[in-house]
C-alpha cells in the first residue's frame, strides 16, 4: 500500500524461449503462433513461482512467454507502461487497484462463468467484483490478526478491553514493558497507519464508505465526518498519549514487532507477513482475530486479495484471458504460490489443502471471514493522507471533534464534494 514512483530498470526480466513442437512444413499459422508472446508481471518472488506454469500453458498453445519480475512500486509501473503502449497481458496485483486501472481502461473484466467464482471464498469473491464484473482472479487472502504469547497470556482475550486490561496488569507486575505491540504510526512517528488503526475504528462505530446497491463502496456516502467517527475516534483518543497510553505515536509496525518478539509486550496485531518472524523467535504463540471493544461492534479489519488482472493494453490480452482462466481451480499453482509466501488461499480446495499442512491458516480464515475488503473504489486515495493525520492528532491527544472536522473537509475537498 505504500506506493512510490520507481523506475522500471530495476525490474529483472526472466524470459523463456518456448516453441511448439512441429514438422518441417509446418503453415504460416504455426509460425505466427511461435512469434506470439504471452507477458506477464508480477513482483519478484511470484514471477519466480509463475515461471514453470507460464512454460506449460506457452508449450500447449505453441507461443512463447515471457514472464517479468517487477521489484517494487508495481501498479505505477503497470499504468506507466500501458500509457507507453509497452503492456503486459496479465498482471498480478492487489484487488485494491481495481477502481484506478477500471477507471483509468487499463484492465479487462476476466471472462468466467459467475457459478465457477463459487470455487472462491466469500470474501475474496467479493473483492475482486467491481460494478457488478469480476476484474481479476484471486489466489491470496491477508487480513490483521492477533498474535499472543501463550506463556504470559493462555486464552485469548474476548474484548479489546479484556487485551488492554491483561496487558497492563503484565505491564505493572513487571512482566512486559508494554501492554500492547500495535501499529499506530508511520516508522517516522509524524503520521497514523489507516489500514491498522482500522479494526478499532469499525468497532466503536466508524466507517468509511457506505455501500451501494451492489456491494460497491459508496463515495457519496462518506464516514469521516459522521458522529460515528467522533465517537470512534474518542475511543481510540482514551487510549492515547493522553489517555492510558496503551497507543502511542512512536508505535511503528517494526517496533511493535520487535517488542513482541523479544517478550516485551504479551500481543501483537500484524498480519501473516510477520508469521515466519513469529516462528522464528521460538516463543509459544497462538493467533485469534483481533476483538473488538466490550459492547460495540466487531473488529473489522481490512482484508487485501492479491490477484490476476488481464490488461486491456495488452498486445496478446487473449492469451492472457486464457492464461488467468487456466488458473482458476489450479490446486498445484495455488500451492505453489502458498509455499513461496504463506497467505490464505482464495480457492476453496487449496484452503483446505492448506489449512490440513498448516494450523495457523485456519486462524488466518476465520479473521479475513471478519473483515472487509479493503475499498477499491478510486476515491479511497483521499482517505489516506487525512485519515493518518487524524490518528496521529487523536493519539496524541488533540481534541477530538476539530480534528475529525478537519479530516473530513481534507477528504471532501480532495473528492471535490461538500
Amino acid at each position: 500500500m505504500r506506493r512510490h514512483l520507481a523506475l522500471l530498470a530495476g525490474a529483472v526480466c526472466l524470459s523463456l524461449g518456448l516453441s511448439a513442437c512441429g514438422s518441417t512444413g509446418a503453415g504460416a499459422g504455426d509460425a505466427a503462433a511461435k512469434d506470439r508472446t504471452l507477458t506477464i508481471w508480477a513482483d519478484e518472488k511470484r514471477a519466480d513461482v509463475l515461471r514453470p506454469f507460464a512454460e506449460a500453458f506457452a508449450a500447449k498453445k505453441g507461443v512463447r512467454a515471457e514472464v517479468v519480475g517487477i521489484p517494487q512500486n508495481q501498479q505505477q509501473e503497470f499504468v506507466d507502461a500501458s500509457k507507453a503502449g509497452r503492456a503486459p497481458d496479465v498482471m498480478v496485483g492487489a484487488h485494491d487497484w481495481i477502481g484506478n486501472l477500471v477507471q483509468n481502461d487499463l484492465i479487462d473484466p476476466v471472462e468466467v462463468l459467475d457459478n465457477r467464482l463459487g470455487d472462491y471464498v466469500d470474501v475474496a469473491r467479493r473483492a475482486v467484483t467491481y460494478q457488478g464484473k469480476y476484474y481479476a482472479i484471486p489466489y491470496a487472502v491477508e487480513s490483521l490478526v492477533l498474535f499472543r504469547n501463550t506463556a504470559l497470556v493462555p486464552e485469548a482475550p474476548r474484548t479489546f478491553d479484556d487485551l488492554v486490561a491483561t496487558g497492563e496488569t503484565l505491564r505493572k507486575a513487571g512482566k512486559v514493558s508494554q501492554a500492547l505491540g500495535y501499529t499506530v504510526s508511520s516508522p517516522d512517528g509524524q503520521a497514523g497507519d489507516t489500514y491498522h488503526m482500522y479494526p478499532l475504528f469499525s468497532s466503536a462505530g466508524g466507517y468509511l464508505f457506505g455501500s451501494d446497491s451492489r456491494g460497491d463502496s459508496d463515495p457519496s456516502d462518506l464516514g469521516v465526518g459522521k458522529p460515528g467517527s467522533v465517537a470512534a475516534f474518542e475511543k481510540i483518543a482514551a487510549l492515547g498519549e493522553k489517555g492510558s497510553g496503551v497507543l502511542r505515536n512512536s508505535y511503528s509496525s517494526d517496533s511493535s514487532a520487535a517488542a513482541f518478539l523479544s517478550g516485551k509486550t504479551p500481543f501483537l496485531v500484524s498480519g501473516p507477513w510477520r508469521l515466519s518472524d513469529v516462528r522464528s523467535a521460538g516463543m509459544k504463540y497462538a493467533i485469534s482475530p483481533v476483538p473488538g471493544f466490550a459492547g460495540k461492534e466487531p473488529a473489522r479489519s481490512f482484508v487485501g486479495v492479491q490477484s490476476f488482472f488481464v490488461a486491456s493494453k495488452g498486445k496478446n490480452k487473449d492469451l492472457g484471458q486464457e492464461f488467468v482462466l487456466s488458473t482458476l481451480g489450479n490446486l498445484e499453482l495455488a500451492d505453489a504460490l502458498f509455499k513461496a509466501e504463506p497467505r490464505m488461499p482464495a480457492l476453496k480446495e487449496a484452503l483446505d489443502h492448506a489449512r490440513q499442512g498448516d494450523p495457523d491458516v485456519g486462524a488466518f480464515e476465520q479473521a479475513a471471514a471478519a473483515g472487509v475488503p479493503l475499498p477499491s473504489i478510486p476515491q479511497m486515495s483521499a482517505i489516506w493522507g487525512p485519515f493518518n493525520t487524524l490518528i496521529h492528532q487523536a493519539v496524541k491527544g488533540d481534541p477530538v471533534p476539530p480534528a475529525v472536522a478537519a479530516a473530513n473537509k481534507a477528504i471532501k475537498d480532495q473528492l471535490g464534494v461538500r
